[in-house]
């Protein structure tokens, strides 16, 4: 659409709007928007206060920031939602339509022929054009504009919304591949480790020193062990059919080069709650669907009042074509007129009610989505917490138990403890392993979680600005 026709903004409106009603204030309770978050943050002095458009650059993966970017061009979720601004934009035009006047051109030749020979055959030329502008008093046409606009704005911020999700996902979806695969070399140790002592087990055994009960137990355990591995390989297969998923490509031959999940876990602060309703386009997505919600109930109420027609025409008519654009062949007509529904069965009431109710709906809506956003930053900021300190206390717990399990496999090779002393401690090990990667991807994900929860970058008032229309519109 070319820049006239998208100036029509709010000042036109509000000349035009006279009769709309005041905008709903949803968060107009004490403590709706609270002055700070109370969850423990992070005291890294260089932590950034909120994210960054490309916050994945702070993992410091060589593998990730180009799977993000290709995930942006190519997800078909974000497609999807590309697709939807467009429709959106189309809408737009339509509603802009509405307020415009319509003009028709005609030309028409018509030749009649008469039933007997006495009646001369007749022709009519006709050419001109015609123009028509309809508006309620009230300016319905109008708030369906503004509806429209902001089903736009919705659109565009649902699209932002996807977004962002879809960057923590392949995000996140990469840490569980990584992690599936340092389980699975966990493992893979750990089988070897026990078919390691399964040798010792079974020389004692040939030798007398030990029982077949000790090796009936460690070969349990390699048995155990083994039937482990082949659920963690199909996870990890999985998971890399899922990124691949989210990448737009078929799953299959995709693949990722790294091994292990030794990925940094970036710091980031959050600023005031009440900036987060700006940082997050889900609570601007619900702002827009809320107040596209309200327009429509502006003009429901319009639809009480008459409705006011003009229409004119101006042509050239006549019966021979030579005279076609004689002046005196020349003819116009103008027409206004007034319409007013005086009984339609109530729906025009009942309408009504129902935009109220669904304006009713959206404000619980955005409320809900609001105090969710709130929560979702205050439980990132727990977890980030939590999974930090957890994972100090994993490292020295596997750090000890490899040092008794290396001791411990040492004083069964020479006698001085018995096979269940050494599975003991083995499992131990493989447990503290497990839990310290499966700790590692947990913390991975509360950053995700928190940067995803301060909006991921995302800021209203640049996506505003930044926007382009996509669709050249023009109202010819």
């Amino acid at each position: 659409m070319r820049p006239l026709f998208r100036s029509l903004t709010a000042s036109t409106l509000a000349l035009s709007l006279a009769a709309c009603s005041a905008l709903p204030t949803p968060l107009d309770r004490p403590g709706d928007v609270p002055t700070d978050f109370t969850a423990p943050q992070t005291d890294n002095p260089i932590a950034p206060l909120w994210p960054e458009t490309t916050w994945w650059a702070n993992f410091q993966s060589e593998e990730l920031s180009p799977l993000e970017e290709l995930a942006q061009k190519e997800n078909l979720d974000i497609a999807i939602y590309r697709a939807r601004v467009i429709q959106a934009e189309a809408a737009d035009g339509v509603a802009f339509a509405g307020v415009l006047p319509t003009a028709s051109f005609a030309d028409s030749y018509t030749h009649t022929q008469g039933s007997t020979p006495v009646q001369q055959p007749k022709n009519n030329f006709r050419f001109g054009l015609t123009a028509s502008y309809q508006q309620n008093i009230f300016g319905q046409q109008y708030y369906n504009l503004e509806a429209a606009r902001q089903n736009l704005r919705a659109a565009r911020y649902a699209q932002a919304v996807i977004g962002i999700s879809v960057a923590a996902t392949v995000a996140d979806q990469y840490f569980i591949i990584l992690s599936l695969r340092e389980r699975i070399a966990i493992s893979r140790a750990n089988i070897e480790a026990a078919k390691r002592i399964l040798a010792i087990t079974q020389a004692k055994v040939s030798s007398g020193v030990s029982s077949n009960l000790d090796l009936a137990q460690q070969q349990g355990i390699v048995a155990q062990q083994e039937s482990l591995l082949p659920g963690l390989i199909q996870q990890e297969r999985e998971a890399r059919y899922a990124l691949a998923i989210l990448l737009g490509r078929a799953p299959e031959g995709f693949d990722v080069k790294a091994q292990r999940l030794d990925i940094v876990s970036p710091a980031v602060k959050p600023g005031l709650p009440s900036e987060v309703l700006l940082r997050r386009p889900d609570v601007a997505n619900a702002e827009a669907v809320l107040y596209a919600a309200h327009a429509n109930v502006d003009a429901a109420r319009a639809a009480f009042f008459p409705t006011i027609s003009l229409s004119g025409g101006t042509a050239y008519a006549t019966t021979i074509f030579e005279n076609l654009f004689n002046p005196t062949s020349f003819v116009w007509t103008l027409s206004t007129s007034i319409t007013q529904t005086i009984f339609g069965g109530g729906a025009i009431r009942a309408n009504l009610d129902l935009q109220k109710g669904r304006e009713a709906e959206m404000i619980a809506t955005y409320r809900k989505t609001v105090f969710t956003a709130f929560s979702e930053v205050e439980t990132a900021l727990g977890r980030v917490q939590a999974t930090g300190e957890q994972l100090e206390r994993l490292d020295a717990q596997v750090k000890a138990y490899a040092e008794a399990f290396r001791i411990s496999e040492l004083q069964y090779r020479e006698g001085t403890i018995d096979i269940l002393a050494l599975l003991n401690n083995q499992q131990q090990l493989f447990s503290a392993q497990n839990a310290f990667v499966q700790t590692k991807l947990a913390r991975l994900e509360a950053n995700l979680s928190l940067y995803q929860s301060l909006g991921g970058g995302w800021t209203q008032k640049a996506d505003d600005e930044s926007y382009q229309y996509q669709l050249d519109w023009w109202p010819l």
